[in-house]
This record gives C-alpha cells, sequence and structure tokens, in this order.
C-alpha cells in the first residue's frame, strides 16, 4: 500500500498539491488524468524519489520494485532486443556473474548462478523481450537492429518495451500510447489488463482508460480525488456535480446539439446504419459526460473555403509509393465534399505514404492522380511541429499568414486553442509539445482547408483539447481522412472506414470493434499459415491418427458442459436487464431539477450513492456476460467445425 498523507508539493512559485491525501492499494489500475501542469508527472517523481515533498508524508513499502517509461533513450549502439533486455536489471547483474564465474572456471558459483538465472526466468527473457517488440510494432528484422537506427518515437517504444519487460510490483506510464499506432495502442490494452502488480497511468486516451484502469485519481484544485471505475464512470460523476452549476447550462446544452446535428447527417447513409447505432449510443453517453467539461479551454471551429470542386481529388488506378518501388497498388477513389475517412491497417501497412501523397509530397509511381481546381489541403502530421517558427510566436505565425487582419481577431481566434494573454506572444521556443501541437493545428484551420488529412493529431493533446477537436471535425463541412490510435475521436468524427493492408486500399465493412476482431483472425491466420509450413514432426503424425471414437465421445461431453453454460449466461441477462431498468428510473429521477434543491440533499445523496452501485453491478455482470458469452460462442464454433 502507498500513503500520501497531507502532503504538500511546490515547483518554483508554483504550488501542484496542498495537503492533499492519497491511499493506493496493492493490485490497484489508476488512471491518472487533470489538466497539463496539474502535476501529474511530478507525482511519478515522488514515487521514483526524484522529488520530494515540502510537506506531508509519503509512505511506500520497503523494496518495492518500480518500473517507469523513460523517456529519453541512452543507449544507441546496442540492438533493440538487448536494449529491452537491460530493463531487467537483476537478470543483467546475473549474466554479467556469470560470465566472470565462467572465464574464472568456478563450478560452484556457476552451478549457483544459473539456479539464479532460472529463479529469474533468465532463460525465457529473451523470447519474452521479443514478443514485447512484436507486439508494439517491430518486425523480427528490427530486434536486431542497432537504437540509433530508429527515430525518436520508435525510441520511445523500445523505452516502453523495457518498462514493461522490468520485474515490478508498481507500473508508472506515462502516455505510452503517444507514439503508438492503433494496432499496437490495442495489444498493449491486452497486457496491461493482465499485470498483476499495481498500475499508474498517465493518458490523454479515454478509451484507452477505460479499457484498462478501474479507477480514476484526478488532479483537480491541488488535490487528488480518486473515483471508483473507468474513465467514463468518472465524467458522468463529475459530471452530475457540476451539472449543478446551472450558469453553465446553455453551453452544456450547444454542445449537445452539435452532436446530434452530427449524429443525423451520419445516419443519413443508410449503408452505414451499423456505425450509425454505434454514433448513437456514443451519443447517449455524451450526453451525461457534456457537463464535465464545462470549463474547458478550448472552443473553435475549422472553417472551410467557400469555393469547393467535387470531386476534390482523384485517384484512378494509381500505384503509391518511394520513387519506383510502389507500397499501394491500384489505388482507385474519388474524393466527394462531406466525406469523413478512417484509415485502418497494420503498421507499416502504407497509411502514412497514402497521406503524403495525398498532400502531394510524393508523386504518384505511376496511374492518375487529379486534384480538383479549387483543393485547399490541410495537413497535420508529426513533422508538422517541426515546420513552426522557435522564434516566433502564436501571433506571428498567424499574422504572416494574413497581415491585413487586426491583432484582436487574431487573439480572439487564439483564444479558442487555449493561447490568451501573454502567451500569444511568447515564443515557440518555450511552449511544451502539446501547446506546439495546438499552433499547428490552429494555423492549419485559419487557412480554410476544404481537404483535412489528419495523421495522428491527438499526439500531445490533452483530454479537453482532443474533445474539442472532435467537436470541430463534427462541425467541419469538408473532407476529412484521419489515422489514429484514439479510437473515440475516430468514432466520432468519421462515418467510413478504408483498410489499407496488403498493397491495397479498400472500404472496410464494419466498425472499430469489428477491425479489432479483423485484427485477431489476422494474427491468428498468419500464425496458422506458419504452423502449417513447418515441417511435421513424429508427434504430429501421431496426433493425426488419434481415434475418431473417442473425439466424438469428447465432443458430446462438451455439448453437455454446454446447457449450464447457456443456462448462466440467459440467468445474467435477466439480471442486467433488471439492474439497467432500475438504474433507468434512478436517473430519470436525476434527471428532474428539483432534485438538487436543498430541501432534497438527502434524497440525492441516496440517489447518486444507489445509482453509483447499480452501475458498478451492471458493468460487473456486463462484463462476465460478455466473458462467458464469448466463450459459449467459441465453444459451439468449436462443436460446428469438429462436425464439418
Amino acid at each position: 500500500m502507498i500513503t500520501l498523507e497531507g502532503l504538500s508539493l511546490q515547483r518554483g512559485s508554483l504550488s501542484l498539491l496542498q495537503n492533499t491525501s492519497l491511499i493506493i492499494h496493492r493490485g490497484q489500475r489508476i488512471g491518472v488524468v487533470g489538466s497539463n501542469g496539474a502535476g501529474k508527472s511530478s507525482l511519478f517523481k515522488l514515487l521514483l524519489g526524484e522529488l520530494h515533498q515540502d510537506a506531508g508524508e509519503l509512505l511506500i513499502p520497503a523494496q518495492l520494485r518500480i518500473a517507469h517509461m523513460a523517456q529519453e533513450v541512452h543507449t544507441r549502439d546496442k540492438s533493440a532486443l538487448d536494449y529491452v533486455l537491460d530493463g531487467d536489471k537483476p537478470l543483467r547483474k546475473v549474466q554479467i556473474e556469470l560470465a566472470e564465474a565462467e572465464a574464472k572456471e568456478d563450478n560452484h558459483a556457476i552451478a549457483r548462478l544459473h539456479a539464479e538465472l532460472e529463479n529469474l526466468d533468465g532463460y525465457t527473457a529473451p523470447n519474452r523481450a521479443e514478443q514485447l517488440l512484436l507486439g508494439l510494432g517491430f518486425t523480427m528484422e528490427q530486434t536486431q537492429q542497432p537504437v540509433q537506427s530508429f527515430s525518436g518515437g520508435w525510441r520511445i517504444r523500445l523505452n516502453l518495451a523495457q518498462a514493461l519487460l522490468m520485474p515490478s510490483e508498481l507500473l508508472l506510464l506515462d502516455e505510452p500510447t503517444n507514439h503508438l499506432d492503433l494496432d499496437a495502442t490495442l495489444w498493449l490494452e491486452n497486457w496491461l489488463r493482465q499485470y498483476p502488480g499495481t498500475l499508474l497511468l498517465i493518458s490523454h486516451d479515454r478509451d484507452f482508460l477505460d479499457s484498462v484502469v478501474e479507477h480514476i485519481a484526478h488532479f483537480e484544485q491541488q488535490k487528488i480525488n480518486l473515483y471508483r471505475g473507468n474513465y467514463s464512470a468518472f465524467e458522468m460523476m463529475r459530471a452530475q456535480r457540476l451539472a449543478q452549476q446551472q450558469a453553465q447550462f446553455e453551453k452544456q446544452q450547444t454542445r449537445i446539439a452539435e452532436i446530434e446535428n452530427f449524429v443525423r447527417r451520419f445516419k443519413a447513409k443508410a449503408s452505414k446504419a451499423k456505425q450509425a447505432q454505434s454514433r448513437v449510443k456514443e451519443l447517449e453517453r455524451m450526453e451525461k459526460i457534456a457537463p464535465a467539461h464545462v470549463d474547458s479551454p478550448f472552443q473553435f471551429t475549422i472553417p472551410c473555403t467557400e469555393k469547393t470542386s467535387s470531386p476534390l481529388l482523384v485517384m484512378d488506378g494509381a500505384n503509391v509509393g518511394y520513387g519506383d518501388k510502389a507500397v499501394l497498388s491500384d489505388v482507385n477513389f474519388s474524393l466527394l465534399p462531406g466525406m469523413r475517412i478512417g484509415l485502418l491497417g497494420p503498421n507499416g501497412a502504407g497509411k502514412s505514404t497514402l497521406i503524403k501523397t495525398l498532400v502531394g509530397d510524393l508523386p504518384v509511381v505511376s496511374g492518375v492522380y487529379t486534384a480538383g481546381e479549387n483543393l485547399q489541403v490541410g495537413y497535420f502530421a508529426q513533422h508538422q511541429l517541426e515546420s513552426l517558427d522557435l522564434n516566433a510566436s502564436a501571433l506571428l505565425h498567424i499574422q504572416r499568414l494574413s497581415p491585413k487582419v487586426s491583432e484582436q481577431e487574431i487573439r480572439n481566434y487564439l483564444g479558442g486553442f487555449g493561447f490568451r494573454g501573454d502567451d500569444v506572444e511568447t515564443n515557440v521556443n518555450r511552449f511544451s509539445g502539446g501547446e506546439k501541437a495546438r499552433l499547428a493545428l490552429s494555423v492549419i484551420a485559419w487557412q480554410k482547408p476544404n481537404l483535412l488529412l489528419l495523421d495522428e493529431p491527438t499526439n500531445h493533446l490533452d483530454l479537453e483539447m482532443r474533445l474539442a477537436l472532435t467537436f470541430a471535425l463534427q462541425s467541419f463541412p469538408g473532407v476529412v481522412i484521419l489515422v489514429s490510435h484514439d479510437r473515440h475521436m475516430l468514432r466520432n468524427t468519421v462515418d467510413e472506414f478504408w483498410l489499407v493492408c496488403d498493397g491495397k486500399v479498400e472500404p472496410f465493412d464494419g466498425d472499430l470493434e469489428d477491425y479489432h476482431v479483423w485484427l485477431k483472425n489476422r494474427s491468428q491466420g498468419l500464425k496458422k499459415a506458419a504452423d502449417a509450413s513447418a515441417p511435421a514432426n513424429e508427434d504430429d503424425r501421431k496426433e493425426d491418427k488419434r481415434d475418431r471414437k473417442e473425439e466424438r465421445r469428447l465432443a458430446a461431453q462438451r455439448r453437455e458442459q454446454l446447457r449450464p453454460m447457456k443456462k448462466k449466461v440467459d440467468k445474467l441477462e435477466t439480471d442486467l436487464d433488471k439492474v439497467q431498468a432500475e438504474l433507468a428510473k434512478i436517473e430519470q429521477e436525476l434527471a428532474e431539477p428539483e432534485i438538487y434543491q436543498d430541501e432534497n440533499k438527502d434524497r440525492l445523496q441516496v440517489l447518486l450513492k444507489k445509482q453509483g452501485e447499480l452501475s458498478t453491478s451492471s458493468e460487473t455482470i456486463e462484463e462476465e456476460w460478455m466473458t462467458l458469452q464469448e466463450e459459449l460462442e467459441e465453444a459451439q464454433a468449436e462443436l460446428e467445425n469438429e462436425k464439418a
């Protein structure tokens, strides 16, 4: 158990925490959220001993093994695999001692150190490190390449792999998905859900938090408040409190109306009915959480040029790639005004290459690329931050684009992106990564594009800015093409998905959940193909000769075992319906303005407590139902395969 008791922390003249207390229990998975500069990373430094509190107590169990993701890479000449293995310091220590003992031919020490190596799972460490690297998007060939051959984002992935390999009881991760694509993010989710220790996770990816954490530690007004549940549950609880601020009610309603308008436009596409249903469910949730963001510092729109072309851009039989080498072949599509597309596909499949071709940075290898007469492209990628003038202010960046526009108009515009007062005149070289990303987006929006190409735009953006960007994209009338690991943004801003894979660009018939299933099936298919190509050994041949009568007996036995599982699934469905019906009644009562009057204070507390209990119960039942239903479907599918 880790305890903060009456703890205060100050950095320079800035007070981050004042007399705050927090208890972190063993095995908890906690999402750490709050505005930039609130003290989230400083909490990690406290736990690592890199900072010391100004008052109060911090109690950490002795000998607690802490793993954390470094932000810099110091070793450059080692291979990626060796670099990740360096994360297991006890293993490396034993390996060095073993090499010394073998050089001295000290048999007693050699035997002892081999036993220690066994206890540390040292013999499986290289394989575990390889699996981590593969899961994070590296190829087997890249595991042997030197660290210095990788770009900054890929080096951060190496640091993440190193942290995951470290033996630990406490794992500290600060924005681990910032440099991951969607596939690697999904893999990391699954890994963290199985991590047995205590996890503290700083993240601005709400879907990632929802999937991984069970508590939220919220930094607000120099305190840390711990909420039970995932990020969505936290937002709802906070929203219920903030909903009492009636002065902000109109702003909340405006935002809800924006989402409703977007959903209506989305549902008009009959071919996307499944995604429309998903979006309606998202709207229902966002109506509840909207008040939690009434105090957001960001609110802006992305204007679109009045002149447009239809189509805006055409690719016909185009081969896309570098030089004379095609990465994507026979690409055919027309971009029409109003299209909103999310690009899906494995890492390295060619998504960024396609976007660079659409921008015009890469010429097509062959085929037809035709830009409309009035095409105006707005392109955001990570290198866009590098194109900012470090010695210029945010104000000057816009003034250079429009010298005749008044300074006050530019200040008003930049205010929506969080630049106010002196910040507007501060040089970019003093900006954080998040501030640079916001400025780059503001520069793009100012130029009124009618085709927005966004390649991982949410890196470095906090939750409030991500939500503001989501709203802005919803109301943007031009064409949007988005690559992102932020599923919440994808789910709420695009109308259709295209799959970039195996050298092709094709429409993907499904939503993000279907894509997750596609990824799993693809991974399993590749594994089966690899297994099928391996030579059969003697044991395999014996296995093929199993007694068919025994197989039929086992199949009948498994069918019998499915009956109680099916009954339990049915019972869970009934229980879930009852809980959700009761929860709906409570939420209906909470929607009445009278419940927030002083005379109903006691009733409000009872309702909120009951709502929390029912929400937790609903989540527990639903999770158990989903797990059992999946097991049941897999078992039924297995039986069907045996029949076939």
